[in-house]
């Protein structure tokens, strides 16, 4: 009797603890990436921008990369270098490059609402321009509650004035990394998420890391004070290393639609985190249109048949 009962509780535990790895992955990608905006603002106040996106891209990049070739892993192909080549320029050099310049006059949670756009430009691509997915009213109606929250959320506001230009900018990055996404589901792309990741980080990280020598910004070599550098090892460490492989993990257990809802909470974790952390203002204006914008995000990946952007990592 007492053999049959601990024998009937061990698939129990397993669960219990399959569950608890489930919810850890969950709290990275929600939290990890959700503090990253915070972590850049903090970073890029005292190290050039250009510096900063490529060193954390570069090392993280070559970590994940070199890791999952010891794995076993094949190099990729010179059509998968290509199609990795043209994905790190659109997703890494641009989108990044633009976010970590523009964080120096954008706080850190007005970005993160800019950003959770990302999903929604990148549907209209697929519906709208490629024709990827199908058309629906539902999903036109989303894309355009997702961009008027947006224009809501940067009007002019005497409480919050905003550096409009710096704004635009993080929206034509954004675009540029959904066209990214899109243009590398029909290109030859390595079998490995993991290695493709890897190698987009590493060659995108060296790009910019080039276009900071390029623009003068190691002339003199920028110091690097400890909370600056603090915040760059999260960058690399939590939310490159851990956030992504915690994503990945999801990925191959949970349906893809659930681990994206990280597009949707992540803005929230990182609108709490710039009020509460960094002291930046918060009205209720600024609520209000997040709370547009998020819910159009929502609206996007809970519509029936529609594939999630799996592609879309802010890693």
């Amino acid at each position: 009797m007492e053999l049959a009962t601990v024998i009937g509780r061990l698939p129990q535990a397993r669960h219990r603890r399959f569950e608890v790895r489930v919810l850890l992955a969950f709290v990275a990608i929600y939290f990890l990436w959700g503090g990253t905006f915070l972590a850049i603002r903090v970073a890029v106040l005292q190290i050039p921008p250009f510096f900063t996106a490529g060193l954390r891209f570069f090392t993280a990049g070559a970590v994940l990369y070199v890791f999952m070739r010891l794995c076993g892993q094949p190099s990729p192909s010179a059509a998968q270098w290509r199609s990795i080549a043209v994905t790190a320029v659109c997703m890494f050099v641009v989108t990044y490059g633009a976010l970590f310049w523009a964080e120096q006059y954008v706080p850190s949670g007005i970005t993160s609402v800019i950003e959770a756009t990302l999903p929604i430009s990148t549907i209209a691509f697929e519906v709208f321009i490629f024709r990827q997915q199908p058309f629906r009213w539902r999903m036109l109606a989303a894309v355009a509650l997702g961009f008027c929250g947006v224009a809501w959320l940067l009007m002019k506001n005497d409480q919050q004035p905003l550096a409009g230009l710096p704004c635009v900018v993080i929206l034509a990055g954004g675009t540029a990394w959904s066209l990214g996404a899109v243009l590398t589901r029909s290109m030859a792309r390595p079998k490995s998420l993991p290695l493709a990741a890897g190698a987009q980080m590493m060659l995108g990280g060296a790009v910019l890391l080039a276009l900071s020598q390029a623009t003068g910004e190691l002339q003199p070599f920028p110091h690097i004070s400890l909370r600056a550098g603090l915040a760059l090892l999260y960058l690399i460490v939590g939310g490159s290393l851990l956030g992504f492989t915690a994503y990945v993990w999801l990925l191959a257990r949970m349906p893809a639609t659930r681990v994206a809802s990280h597009a949707y909470v992540n803005p929230l974790v990182a609108v709490a985190l710039g009020y509460f952390a960094a002291g930046e203002v918060l009205t209720v204006r600024m609520i209000l249109a997040s709370a547009v914008v998020v819910a159009s995000v929502f609206l996007i990946l809970k519509t029936p048949d529609v594939r999630a952007p799996v592609s879309d990592l802010p890693t």
